[in-house]
């Protein structure tokens, strides 16, 4: 288990998850296709050349599920109780085919859970940031989290 109990985060805590992804082709196609996502950007090169993007934009839901599954190993594998909600999502910067990107977690809140001793809800700022050092996702997350007691 790699994740910390409610107990153990501090806040400020910052985290560079060692994990880093290039995005493939596959990857966009494959996630856009599996969630019905016909937008011509994410799956058609020609229409995607005649953007002013000139290139495959990649689906953004793709991008934001990869910031949060590469924090997953630091922040909240086996400790999780429930994922509670995600707030101000944003996406600066446009990710391509190509593109490698690494997340970076900030602990910016800590709430004791009034329902269940030793527990709490630990709000992250997840970031995810290409080769380029610019942030291309950005969200935070609020995580109901085991006591270390419980």
């Amino acid at each position: 288990m790699a994740g910390k109990y409610f107990d153990q985060w501090t806040i400020g805590e910052t985290l560079r998850h060692e994990i880093r992804r290039t995005v493939t082709e596959t990857d966009n196609l494959l996630f856009s296709t599996m969630t019905h996502n016909p937008q011509p950007l994410h799956i058609d090169l020609e229409a995607a050349k005649a953007s002013e993007f000139g290139q495959i934009l990649v689906n953004g839901t793709f991008t934001f599920s990869l910031m949060v599954g590469l924090s997953v190993g630091d922040t909240t594998l086996g400790t999780l109780v429930a994922n509670l909600g995600y707030d101000k999502l944003v996406m600066p910067k446009p990710v391509f085919i190509g593109d490698t990107l690494r997340a970076e977690t900030e602990v910016t809140d800590l709430k004791p859970s009034k329902s269940r001793p030793g527990a709490g809800i630990v709000t992250f700022t997840h970031r995810l940031v290409n080769q380029r050092d610019e942030v291309v996702c950005q969200c935070l997350r609020m995580a109901l989290i085991k006591g270390s007691e419980g």
